[in-house]
């Protein structure tokens, strides 16, 4: 498949570190990655985007999710129970992408239903590249419900 073949996608993240936005957003620029990114700052902005309500009424239907687990007011685990619990957005894969290494943390996202769990390295270089093999994962490699 060229890359002429593959269809942009929206991807929703929420994430309130700053420098991880922008660590996002160069990896989107640096791999010329043609996908629209959305940033949220917080669990109950999440839940908004997603639900197109109040100021996110515009907002489109992400085709994929990054979420962090630690955010203020809803945390990541209260929006990805939100999402899966929803018959209108639990089709949507949710990529937790978060600093935690805790076991509690890998197996409470996975009974929740989380499309994959990565944790996010600390190295620049590092991390752009997980977001590139992220986004070449499912973009090229997997079928997204259209």
């Amino acid at each position: 498949m060229s890359e002429a073949d593959l269809k942009a996608i929206d991807v929703l993240l929420v994430e309130d570190d700053e420098g991880d936005v922008l660590m996002t957003r160069e990896a989107f620029e640096h791999y010329k990655i043609r996908n629209s990114l959305h940033v949220v700052r917080d669990g109950e902005q999440a839940v908004q985007f997603l639900r197109r309500e109040g100021s996110y009424a515009d907002a489109p239907r992400p085709d994929l999710v990054l979420l962090d687990l630690n955010l203020p007011r809803f945390d990541g685990r209260q929006v990805l129970a939100e999402i899966k619990s929803d018959a209108a957005l639990r089709s949507i894969p949710v990529v937790v992408l978060t600093t935690s290494e805790a076991e509690e943390d890998i197996v409470r996202s996975y009974e929740l239903h989380a499309n994959a769990y990565v944790t996010k390295p600390v190295d620049f270089d590092r991390f752009i590249e997980v977001i590139r093999k992220i986004d070449e994962f499912f973009v090229t490699v997997v079928k997204l419900p259209g």
